[in-house]
């Protein structure tokens, strides 16, 4: 199909076609009524650029993923390609930023007709770029939530409810000491918003149920992670079950545990909070609560989406986490 035959259904020279196609030129509404309906009828499909033309619209998103100190990476990457997947299934690119510009990096790009809108990843719980995105004329979607939501559209893992569930699987097991081994110390220091809300989750859930519970941020270099086990379990020695939320520790950690002499899950229970492919990569494979990352960039796109066509979303949706028994968690060991 090509536009010479909408032209000939419709009775006008080809340039007619494209100029409704495009916008480029005034057109009487009877004239491009009858160029419509003829696309309508012969189901034809413009270019995307001829679309976008129409529109006034680039058919670009911008994702802001700033790769600062404490973002693993292969995850980080994980979450962009579900959103350019989803975009190209909305006919739009993604324009990639990862440099931890902040406000004025999203005042460039809006500045511009480059992008439709904005999906921010990596938000701080007081993170400086709210202000800004509140201001600007795009949309925008958050990866993520701040302590204030007001005017803005988040998606993301309940990672609250995350920590809760780790715990809550691990005081069924008959665990009553326990350690959350965290993310590096420098994503606690910018209060990052999946770190912190994970934190709140895991010390409520131990509170509710009176497990004795630690916190160790952890950097994820082996000898570090090493390190930090070896002094857990030498100053908490009654500690029988670890949650691990930090994506790059989880082979050091278990490599650790066998190297002081203990077995997971026989002296030793692990519950993850990690992407599948990473919680089924060890030995054993690690019970884990999935780290969606497909559906959470799949809803980001679809939330922008509906904020471009007027739709409304609603501020914040919380995935509810899901839970996976693996081989790594069993009943706590009998006291001696």
């Amino acid at each position: 199909m090509r536009i010479s035959d909408v032209a000939r259904h419709a009775g006008v020279s080809p340039s007619t076609v494209s100029y409704v196609l495009s916008g480029k030129r005034s057109i009487s509404p009877s004239t491009r009524e009858r160029v419509l309906e003829s696309i309508d009828v012969l189901g034809y499909q413009p270019h995307a650029g001829a679309r976008a033309l129409a529109s006034n619209r680039s058919n670009v998103i911008a994702l802001v993923v700033p790769l600062r100190p404490g973002i693993h990476v292969p995850v980080a990457m994980q979450f962009a390609v579900s959103v350019v997947t989803s975009a190209r299934d909305r006919e739009h690119d993604v324009l990639l930023l990862t440099q931890a510009e902040g406000e004025s990096g999203l005042r460039r790009v809006a500045g511009t007709s480059m992008v439709d809108g904005i999906i921010v990843m990596d938000v701080e719980v007081d993170d400086a770029r709210i202000p800004t995105l509140r201001s600007l004329s795009h949309p925008s979607v958050l990866i993520g939530v701040p302590a204030e939501t007001q005017g803005l559209t988040c998606i993301d893992l309940d990672f609250e409810a995350a920590g809760r569930a780790c715990v809550a699987h691990l005081a069924d097991l008959g665990h009553r000491e326990i350690a959350l081994i965290g993310q590096p110390p420098s994503v606690y220091e910018r209060r990052t918003g999946f770190a912190e809300r994970t934190v709140a989750g895991f010390e409520a859930e131990a509170d509710e149920r009176s497990v004795d519970a630690t916190i160790v941020p952890c950097d994820a270099a082996p000898s570090a992670v090493a390190s930090a086990v070896t002094a857990l379990l030498r100053e908490r020695p009654g500690v029988t079950g670890l949650v691990v939320h930090n994506e790059p520790a989880l082979t050091p950690l278990l490599d650790a545990v066998r190297d002081l002499g203990r077995e997971v899950p026989a002296d030793l229970s692990v519950v993850a909070i990690a992407p599948d492919d990473l919680a089924t990569d060890t030995s054993p494979p690690l019970t884990s609560v999935s780290l969606p990352a497909e559906e959470v960039g799949g809803r980001a796109v679809s939330l922008l989406t509906d904020k471009l066509n007027d739709l409304g979303p609603p501020e914040v949706t919380l995935l509810p986490p899901r839970l996976v028994p693996r081989a790594s968690a069993a009943a706590r060991p009998a006291l001696s």
